[in-house]
């Protein structure tokens, strides 16, 4: 199910700079019983991400709308929201006064999204890595080619996410996920100031490690500094909060942080 600013149709303009240069952004959101719980914090990041870039926001009230269409009926979906400069001649110049195009498309959640919150995951580490620096860093823009390549490099479905590091080898994120350790009964995270996107989950286990009194810290994390780990998770607004089970082929163990971290996310809307 796709519409593009608010028509029901699966097809794009060709023009449309978006296609032709990644010349966007979007969200990747929940839909529980007919809605997003999340709206809010998503429409944020949306409006913050179209500043950086430029690009003028969609007018609120079609969006709204059109995103509330799309979760009607739909008691567990996962809907996306591409925003681009819309259409525009050949060049890497914008238009003048570009026309903002909507594309809204709703999806099932995969399988081993839909399994029970408690249900741990198998992760490996990608030889893919991310580059430092730029203008786009924790922009969730359209060029998604790094996570793409990444992805690539397994084809065993039981395994669900990879981690990704930099080009100093330093650990960033997954592929779609942000990265937690607990070490010693305090939380470390990848710091995001050069790669890496923040994301919606991210935050919210960040302003929630106060009220849950846990230290967090977030750093520069090595890949041998995930065997220091008590546990590990991984975390967005779709799949909320899963532990890892396994890391290239090394079981680790799951213990009652993580879970008093998903059950603190999950009062506040973050369910899974």
């Amino acid at each position: 199910m796709i519409w593009v600013d608010g028509i029901a149709t699966p097809t794009l303009p060709a023009d449309d700079r978006g296609l032709q240069y990644g010349d966007g952004l979007f969200e990747t959101m929940r839909v529980v019983t007919g809605r997003v719980p999340l709206l809010e914090r998503h429409l944020a990041r949306l409006n913050a991400g179209c500043g950086r870039l430029a690009l003028p926001a969609p007018e609120p009230a079609a969006l709204r709308s059109e995103i509330a269409a799309a979760c009607a009926g739909h008691n567990d979906a996962v809907l996306k929201l591409v925003v681009t400069r819309g259409s525009g001649g050949r060049g890497y110049r914008a238009p003048p006064g570009p026309r903002t195009r909507r594309v809204v498309s709703l999806y099932p959640r995969r399988e081993w999204q839909c399994e029970p919150v408690s249900a741990s995951i198998r992760a490996r580490t990608c030889l893919t890595r991310l580059a430092i620096g730029g203008p786009l860093v924790g922009l969730k823009h359209l060029n998604r080619l790094e996570q793409v390549l990444a992805r690539s490099e397994w084809q065993d479905d039981t395994i669900a996410e990879g981690l990704m590091l930099d080009a100093e080898g330093m650990i960033v994120a997954g592929t779609m996920t942000n990265l937690f350790l607990v070490i010693d009964g305090a939380l470390q995270t990848p710091a995001l100031d050069r790669c890496g996107v923040a994301g919606i989950a991210r935050s919210m286990v960040l302003e929630l490690a106060a009220e849950l009194d846990l230290q967090v810290a977030q750093r520069r994390i090595t890949v041998s500094a995930l065997g220091d780990a008590d546990e590990i998770f991984v975390c967005n607004s779709v799949v909320g909060v899963r532990p890892l089970s396994e890391l290239d082929g090394r079981a680790l163990a799951t213990a009652p942080l993580t879970a008093r971290v998903r059950a603190a996310l999950s009062s506040r809307g973050l369910a899974a």
